[in-house]
């Protein structure tokens, strides 16, 4: 069945795949580490003067041609005792009973009969380090290749297949090739694990109804959709990098509101809530059991975020928003219904002073301002020289009153001016009192 031919008459054709960009630069970065019969590539598997390389000619008839041929020159190649390169080899990979058809960047077999996958891509390998997600796939490439290679060397005198695979790649940002030696023994366990599970696929014939083609040529749209419709389908958000048909089972999931539409770490999350809509009444209160703890799960995020909304029109509770105003130790006003709070009166100290009152420390402390000395005049026409020690205090406790404020005078300031009394500054730093220098006619 060609899956792709089928997407498109069905309307939604894959549109996934490479840019031809991508090729060209692929093409021209593995056309480069081959030259020369691959003296590049024994240079980057750590062999300065391999001597004479064989290159065979795979070239045959059709995917099991090419194959047959392959596994012949590896035989032949084992057999030879010298350094072979096979370049684009054709494998053949048994997956739930079809023969699926590889073709490996290039194979390099060695004069003990240990052949070597080597995998070339053109993302770059800087400062020694590669993109650890893209390495990965790389490998998880690979270990198809060597579980494919296991088969015919089962069949072939002397060989082996090496469970660990060269990666080439460019290096830094440059077009000069580099290379790494990956080990696959934990991909190769995870992939023949996957490929026993995996169902016949004379088993999926046997579940498909009686009369249903899926022939792109002899069917019509509609007819094609009915036949699609009778089989099950398991969407998910990884099938869209791998399945032609995977936008036309986005669509089917989306209609029937499953919830494998999000992804399957979702899906796991959920429980037995398979529907968008079991999701949302669960969440509401509507439905499900409150002792499910995914149910449990859903109503305490929705109760979060109906209060997260509640608060941000300017209705909610205001310890969220810090309780207090700090400014003056009362509790905030609250806002308005367009959503704006009401400003804190301006903190007025013991003297009246309004806005312009010294004011203390968050945390009690004072702070000390400049050292620049504040002068005043007493009865007596002498000036008073005494230090004017400022505070810069923050808002939320009551300020000590001070002979001078930083913007005007206050009524301690008068008091000396018209009653001839020069009272005590307080030092904020230590709380000890100066007597101010007398004059005559003060108290």
């Amino acid at each position: 069945m060609d899956k792709t031919a089928l997407a498109t008459a069905l309307g939604s054709p894959a549109s996934f795949g490479q840019s031809q960009f991508a090729f060209m630069r692929g093409n021209a970065f593995e056309a480069k580490v081959k030259a020369d019969g691959g003296k590049e590539l024994m240079r980057l598997l750590g062999l300065d003067d391999p001597g004479e390389v064989r290159v065979p000619d795979l070239a045959a008839v059709g995917p099991e041609g090419r194959a047959a041929r392959t596994a012949l020159a590896l035989r032949e190649a084992t057999g030879a005792g010298a350094f072979t390169l096979l370049d684009h080899p054709m494998l053949a990979l048994d997956v739930a009973g079809s023969p699926a058809h590889l073709e490996p960047d290039a194979v390099v077999v060695h004069p003990d009969g240990r052949w070597t996958v080597v995998e070339i891509k053109s993302f770059p390998m800087i400062d020694a380090s590669a993109d650890a997600a893209k390495v990965g796939a790389a490998a998880r490439q690979a270990a198809v290749y060597v579980l494919a290679l296991e088969r015919v060397a089962t069949l072939t005198d002397g060989a082996s297949v090496a469970h660990h695979v060269l990666l080439v790649c460019p290096k830094d940002f440059t077009n000069m090739p580099t290379a790494s030696v990956v080990d696959v023994r934990k991909q190769l366990s995870v992939t023949r694990r996957q490929l026993a599970r995996l169902t016949r696929l004379e088993e999926i014939a046997a579940t498909v109804p009686e009369g249903v083609s899926f022939d792109v040529e002899s069917c019509s749209a509609e007819e094609l959709a009915d036949a699609v419709e009778q089989v099950p389908h398991a969407y998910a958000p990884e099938c869209l990098a791998a399945c032609e048909l995977a936008f036309h089972c986005r669509d089917r999931a989306r209609l029937a509101g499953a919830v494998e539409a999000l992804g399957r770490s979702v899906r796991g999350e959920l429980g037995g809530l398979t529907t968008i809509g079991d999701v949302l009444a669960a969440a509401r209160g509507k439905a499900g059991d409150p002792d499910d703890p995914a149910v449990e799960a859903l109503r305490r995020a929705a109760a979060l975020r109906a209060a997260a909304l509640h608060a941000g029109t300017g209705s909610g509770d205001l310890a969220l928003r810090g309780g207090t105003d700090r400014a003056d130790g009362q509790a905030l006003q609250p806002a308005a219904r367009d959503g704006a709070a009401q400003a804190p009166s301006p903190p007025t100290g013991k003297d009246g002073g309004g806005p312009h009152a010294p004011r203390a420390g968050a945390d009690g402390a004072t702070t000390q301002q400049d050292s620049t000395l504040r002068t005043g005049t007493d009865r007596a026409g002498t000036q008073d020289t005494t230090p004017q020690a400022g505070t810069d205090r923050a808002e939320g406790h009551d300020a000590p009153q001070q002979a001078d404020s930083a913007h005007g005078h206050n009524a301690a300031h008068a008091d000396r001016a018209h009653e001839h009394d020069a009272p005590q500054h307080a030092d904020s730093t230590h709380g000890h009192p100066h007597e101010a220098p007398e004059a005559a006619g003060c108290r």
